[in-house]
């Protein structure tokens, strides 16, 4: 039965490899970049310049230039997507009165988190668990409504370059994650695992431009958008609109884990992750960089309560994410401090509840942040918002409610609610999980 086992989950696991090896979408790393083309928004003009010609008139802005630091916030977020733990829900230890082994353990362990033992000498676990994040808030910023202002190619050296152009932008990101667990108890002590996600990314983005008209007010012609039903042809406004969505394999993770202690209820084990850089950051799949993340589990059990503790440090080698994906140029990812606090609760015999508090320290990674921009010129002035990035450490917070249901022998059914408890980062108002387990 065991060795039946072990040939269905490889082959799950080849066949979500060949699905991704057949997936081949355009990249989605410099969709904000690209929205206005490749030389910005330029927009038509009849100014003419001292040598007798047209200028095409080029308006810069940070979000053009920084907006792609969203990608480390967004690679940052994948990276730390909290992957279901692959310990199995059912912990065995061998009774030598019997010769056989017994569940040790009345709960049926944390989701996102870990506990202290492992699942036993030879025993094997298989996990499917689905999540799915739709992002609505950036560092406490809504995503359907983010300013910026885009100020002509040498600002203010004269009237006609006074004029501004302002954005209300609307960032749809949403990830889909299939995750596949296979666990193998080396010893009673030491446990082996492999965490394979299947990533699917959707990224689009609207901009509503305005042209703000300080230095050459009711001077249609100097900047205009080309547009047949407005007069002359002299358009004020523009709307602009790019999406992508890429799918294949993620970012792999490779697990060991150790028992440490253990005396009666209380255990304490250690454990190394590493991420293997298989997804494809420039289709924001994966990180791009190679993982370590050395981390401690803490558990026991109260009657019907199953306490826990975790810590962890993420460290992150060097991304193209994290740099420049457009000039090839690459730079480290954040680094980040993880921790989780729950319990799980054993309602009874066939069913438990989970709680837990997930908090992250995310190491100098860039914030975004809005502030009054007030535009001047020769004919007037006009107060807008703009955005800008800064480099920072901060904490994320999130919460998570769930359930473990054993529906039929060795096999349980998970159910969890992620939530965020605070305003940075990128965050999700709520974050979905189902999935199923079986022990061997």
């Amino acid at each position: 039965m065991r060795t039946i086992a072990v040939g269905i989950c490889a082959c799950w696991l080849l066949a979500a490899g060949e699905a991704a090896a057949q997936t081949r979408p355009s990249s989605l790393a410099t969709l904000f970049e690209d929205v206005f083309g490749p030389n910005g928004l330029v927009v038509s003009s009849d100014d003419v310049q001292l040598d007798g010609t047209n200028h095409a008139a080029h308006f810069n802005s940070a979000f053009q230039s920084d907006f792609r630091l969203v990608n480390i916030a967004l690679a940052s977020q994948l990276t730390s997507v909290p992957v279901p733990s692959p310990a199995s829900g059912f912990i065995y230890q061998f009774d030598s009165t019997t010769g056989t082994f017994v569940r040790s353990t009345r709960s049926f362990g944390p989701i996102l988190a870990d506990r202290g033992e492992t699942i036993g000498r030879g025993r094997i676990a298989f996990a499917v668990n689905y999540q799915y994040f739709s992002f609505d808030h950036l560092d406490g910023i809504s995503l359907t409504s983010v300013p910026a202002v885009f100020r002509h190619d040498a600002y203010r050296s004269t009237p006609g370059r006074s004029d501004v152009i302002a954005t209300t932008n609307t960032i749809d990101a949403t990830v889909g994650q299939v995750t596949s667990a296979l666990t193998y108890g080396l010893t009673d002590r030491i446990d082996v695992s492999a965490a394979v996600p299947f990533v699917s990314t959707r990224l689009s983005l609207l901009s509503n431009a305005t042209i703000q008209r300080v230095g050459t007010g009711s001077n249609l012609a100097v900047h205009y958008f080309r547009d047949d039903t407005a007069t002359g042809g002299f358009g004020t406004s523009h709307q602009f609109f790019a999406t992508g969505s890429a799918s294949g394999i993620g970012d792999v993770l490779l697990r060991v884990k150790g028992t440490l202690m253990r005396e009666g209820p209380r255990a304490l084990a250690g454990g190394l992750d590493v991420r293997i850089p298989t997804g494809d950051e420039e289709n924001l799949l994966g990180s791009g960089t190679v993982g370590l993340r050395p981390f401690i589990a803490l558990s026991t059990s109260l009657r019907g309560l199953a306490p826990h503790v975790n810590a962890a440090y993420q460290w992150n080698g060097r991304s193209l994410l994290a740099g420049d994906v457009r000039a090839r140029r690459k730079a480290d990812l954040p680094d980040q401090f993880n921790y989780a606090v729950g319990s799980d609760l054993s309602v009874n015999a066939r069913l438990s509840l989970v709680f837990d508090v997930l908090g992250q320290r995310i190491i100098k990674s860039p914030q975004l942040s809005t502030f009054n921009f007030v535009a001047v010129g020769p004919v007037g002035s006009v107060n807008l918002q703009d955005l800008q990035f800064t480099t920072a450490s901060y904490w994320t917070t999130a919460g998570a409610i769930g359930l473990k249901a054993n529906l039929a022998p060795r096999l349980l059914v998970n159910f969890n609610l992620r939530f965020a408890l605070g305003t940075n980062g990128l965050t999700d108002r709520l974050t979905p999980l189902v999935g199923a387990e079986w022990a061997f």
